[in-house]
């Protein structure tokens, strides 16, 4: 097959499953258009992933394809598979939500936006990466505001909106500054322009960062994290939290390393300042909070800041390391996101207190609650610990060592309220109620989601090699052709 093919075969496999969506949807009955749009969603994407895997992967060496405007590498290639996987179990997490399972464009939307993380991963021209932006974020705007009749819903949509459209311009700016000093779209063409770092590379560079930043929530551009997590459809926040976190990280490693690699003194330090103060906003912040997904929401912001830790690295390893968490992270905050669906969805409540006893309404959902918090505070032998080893060490070995120790000091903080939200699950009570008698019930795709979910935090934590040397792989293939650092 040839290379340009192969480098967008997830892409059209997703395009045309979204088509054969639209061209079913109207042939089935109410009753049955909710489980069928899921489990043709589901089971569509998860057959692209074995497609992908099985005649997707991308040789030794990194190659551009339709003239230039794509990369197919391994970086690409891993990150593909991350948001299938992600969109695969948020579409399962859709099937018993109201007002979405049953909407055919909900999903439709979900696609596109996977469509257009896959194209952020594989970018390799600043024209392609801007429009792979674009077609992430505006399906996105719509799913987090698609509850018309919740208010939240259309508040986190509207927000979401307004500051996405903000970023975006200072990010097009950015973008447009570039190719008007070096003359040219493509990254590698770029490198040479921008060799030396000059004021102005250096002013380019924080227009860059703003826009990169803002997807991924780092402090201070996370101000629409918190109210768009916690009013958008809990599958769609999860999903926000992850995938489109793990896009801004493949396309902040790709464009800084490929095009400003010789100017890394000067936006490592930018970059350290900004994980520093996106790590202690984020867990000081969390430590108040009495919304769970509020809660997770600066959770999330804390952790891009330990991942960031592995670009500042700009090394093998640190690329390596920074994949690596954001496959841990992904499989973690989905399977801590699924249960939040599923416990909302029983109890109507995302109140922190509404988590007392339930242990005794369902002790399968809080062991894998129990294993997910753990992973996300970085306990072993779960995949969260891994990950936040391997970023540490990748940092002490570029000269980061400050930089590790504040992130040790905020996984300490993280640890405190990971396990006081376990303290409701597994010690208080309801008062005047027997939890065992009200349990939680769930559904069979909430099921085989969390289980597929819980399994996986586990084997990255325990049986880490074969996830290690995907991201080993990715990170050698970004660096591919690059003189040695």
């Amino acid at each position: 097959m040839s290379v340009n093919f192969l480098a967008i075969l997830p892409e059209a496999l997703m395009l045309l499953l979204g088509i054969l969506i639209l061209i079913l949807d109207p042939l089935w009955k109410d009753e049955k258009r909710r489980l069928n749009l899921g489990w043709l969603t589901a089971g569509g994407l998860a057959a692209i992933l074995v497609a992908s895997i099985l005649i997707g992967r991308p040789g030794a060496q990194s190659v551009l394809a339709w003239g230039g405007m794509v990369r197919f590498d391994m970086l690409a290639y891993a990150f593909k598979l991350f948001f299938i996987f992600a969109a695969a179990i948020t579409a399962l997490f859709m099937m018993d939500v109201d007002g979405i399972s049953r909407r055919a464009e909900s999903y439709v939307l979900l696609l596109a936006a996977t469509i257009g993380m896959s194209l952020m991963a594989s970018a390799s021209d600043l024209v392609m990466l801007y429009l792979a932006i674009e077609t992430t974020s505006i399906p996105l705007y719509v799913l987090a505001g698609f509850l018309l009749d919740d208010k939240k819903s259309t508040e986190a949509g509207f927000k979401y909106l307004l500051f996405g459209a903000m970023t975006s311009a200072i990010l097009l700016y950015g973008l447009s500054l570039v190719y008007g000093f070096g003359g040219m779209t493509g990254f590698d063409d770029l490198a040479k322009q921008f060799a030396s770092a000059t004021p102005f590379s250096m002013g380019v560079l924080v227009l860059l960062i703003v826009g990169l930043g803002f997807k991924l929530s780092l402090a201070p551009f996370h101000f629409w994290a918190p109210d768009t997590y916690e009013g958008a459809p809990t599958p769609v926040a999860g999903f926000l939290s992850t995938a489109s976190k793990a896009a801004g990280f493949a396309v902040l490693a790709r464009l800084f390393i490929t095009t400003f690699g010789s100017s890394a003194e000067q936006w490592q330090m930018i970059l350290a300042i900004l994980a520093v103060v996106t790590m202690t906003l984020g867990n000081l912040v969390a430590l108040a909070q009495k919304n769970i997904k509020r809660l997770l929401a600066y959770s999330s912001i804390s952790h891009a800041g330990y991942a960031l830790m592995g670009v500042i690295a700009a090394s093998t390893l640190g690329i390596t390391s920074s994949v690596f968490y954001m496959l841990a992270y992904i499989l973690t905050n989905l399977a801590a996101f699924g249960i939040i669906v599923a416990v909302g969805k029983t109890l109507g409540s995302d109140d922190i207190r509404a988590y007392d006893g339930l242990s005794r309404r369902s002790p399968y959902l809080a062991l894998a609650m129990l294993i997910a918090f753990l992973s996300l505070s970085g306990m072993p032998p779960f995949g969260g610990f891994v990950a936040k080893f391997l970023v540490f060490f990748a940092a002490i070995q570029a000269g980061w060592t400050w930089l590790v120790v504040v992130g040790i000091i905020n996984s300490i903080i993280g640890v405190y309220y990971y396990l006081t939200v376990m303290k409701y699950v597994y010690l208080y009570r309801t008062e005047g109620e027997d939890e065992a008698a009200h349990p939680i019930l769930t559904t069979r795709p909430y099921l085989i989601a969390i289980s597929v979910l819980t399994i996986g935090v586990v084997l990255v934590g325990t049986f880490f090699a074969p996830w290690f040397g995907l991201s080993t792989d990715a990170a050698a293939s970004l660096f591919a052709g690059l003189m040695p650092k």
